[in-house]
């Protein structure tokens, strides 16, 4: 998606590599964030601000399809802050933490994006995700990943090892979802870490095409892969949620191995 709308505001950040600019432009109705670049990073309809405008974000939620009662959620990479935002909002039971290494993304996502203050349910740290997820193994059951910079996925980040501490960091029935770039040259090198690191208990949900894919990683394989289960679960899960989780069950089907009777990992 391209930068369109009109520009209501513009922050600068001096990062790691360079000033980066943070831009948030506004169009029919439709916020966005930008960073550095004509890529949106986040979205957000201005009179549904709690509802989850681009589809990733919306495929990022199927760790409920696969979880039953999360209790904490841990979040790399803030952006426009929807996920967290709709967690607090819609998910009281579970508890959100997120970690944003720049601080003018933190303070875009709550002037602009209607992101809440840090409460009992949120927490919203400015810092360096891989120092936090390195000292804080076993400390989340769901690990989210939306790292992106002006050009793209930072690749030095998403080596071997960050993969690893991310299994690390998880409980015992935890999983990982991670959103990526379907066109980018590296993708097939950081599904094949990210395999490595679940013990090839991964999948792989494409939410547009081109566009995002989301890829799951789970620390151990959950309890029921049956379509039958899965279709029943989503409708229940559809019936709460603005979220089109049927169809994502459906898409599940176009990139992972599976039987007319179940989904399988792609071993």
């Amino acid at each position: 998606m391209r930068h369109i709308g009109r520009r209501i505001s513009r922050a600068v950040h001096k990062g790691i590599t360079g000033e980066e600019s943070v831009d948030v432009s506004e169009m029919d109705g439709v916020r966005s964030l930008y960073l550095g670049s004509e890529t949106v990073q986040s979205a957000m309809r201005v009179k549904a601000p709690f509802e989850l405008e681009l589809a990733y974000s919306r495929g990022m939620m199927m760790f409920l399809l696969f979880m039953k009662q999360p209790k904490e959620l841990l979040m790399v990479g803030l952006g426009g802050g929807s996920i967290p935002k709709y967690i607090h909002h819609f998910l009281p039971e579970i508890s959100t933490r997120a970690v944003e290494i720049n601080p003018r993304i933190i303070q875009v996502a709550r002037s602009h994006f209607f992101l809440p203050e840090n409460d009992d349910r949120l927490e919203v740290i400015e810092g360096d995700g891989v120092a936090y997820l390195q000292e804080n193994p076993n400390s989340t059951d769901v690990l989210l990943l939306d790292v992106f910079d002006s050009q793209g996925v930072p690749h030095d980040l998403y080596n071997q090892a960050f993969f690893d501490t991310c299994a690390e960091s998880l409980r015992l029935d935890g999983m990982l979802a991670v959103n990526l770039w379907g066109s980018d040259k590296n993708f097939d090198i950081y599904l094949q870490r990210i395999e490595q690191s679940f013990n090839d208990r991964v999948l792989v949900l494409r939410t547009g095409r081109p566009g995002n894919i989301v890829v799951f990683g789970f620390k151990r394989p959950p309890r029921d892969l049956r379509w039958s289960t899965l279709r029943v679960r989503a409708k229940a899960l559809q019936e709460l949620h603005k979220v089109e989780f049927l169809e994502f069950v459906e898409k599940l089907k176009d990139e992972n191995n599976s039987t007319t009777n179940r989904l399988l990992f792609n071993e």
